[in-house]
């Protein structure tokens, strides 16, 4: 998967961080870090967000709390150094020692219908979430071949969405700030009058 590890270099670079591994989205990018880091406490995050996070929080069975709080560009899910960084566009954007989580749904800056990164500062994030993210696998030779060492996912992104991307990053633009302001406050959706901590 040359194109994509190409596209991966590419997005690192654009941000300025060490590391990016490629997703087939935000969503999933997210999923990733927290089944990497297992964080052992009630995660906090903005009332206002997009609808999958706190879902992915109770997919995987971790306890979170809604915090009324104002955001623009990206938040940390609180407790971790998780960032959900879906609508943040910025040259030299990358925060040190976070894992930062990008968005290419239709929507975003860089759209490209569906896809997602996630930003790392070693080269152990970087091949524990690669892995991860590839069915547990290296993405370097046939599965056949491989003594499989890590439980995986099958939320790579295709060659086809790297192509694209490395085409549309070229030309992309920032949109304007985005933030809390354009979600829904999600506590007073019926689904999280229950689950909320």
């Amino acid at each position: 998967m040359k194109i994509v590890r190409e596209f991966e270099q590419q997005i690192a670079d654009f941000y300025q961080a060490p590391f990016a591994v490629a997703t087939d989205s935000c969503t999933h990018a997210i999923e990733l870090c927290l089944r990497y880091q297992l964080p052992n406490c009630v995660i906090t995050i903005p009332a206002r967000t997009y609808i999958s996070v706190p879902f992915t929080l109770l997919k995987l069975n971790i306890p979170y709390r809604f915090l009324d709080t104002d955001w623009k560009d990206y938040y940390f899910l609180d407790g971790t150094n998780i960032v959900d960084s879906a609508v943040y566009f910025q040259k030299n954007g990358y925060l040190k020692n976070t894992l930062m989580c990008l968005s290419f749904q239709y929507r975003k800056t860089l759209s490209l219908g569906r896809g997602g990164a996630i930003l790392c500062s070693s080269q152990q994030e970087y091949d524990t979430l690669k892995r991860m993210s590839y069915d547990g696998r290296s993405d370097d030779i046939s599965w056949r071949e491989q003594n499989i060492k890590t439980v995986g996912y099958h939320y790579y992104m295709t060659p086809e969405t790297a192509e694209l991307g490395i085409e549309r990053l070229k030309t992309a633009v920032p949109k304007p700030t985005q933030g809390s302001q354009d979600y829904p406050y999600l506590p007073n959706m019926d689904v999280f009058q229950s689950n909320n901590t």
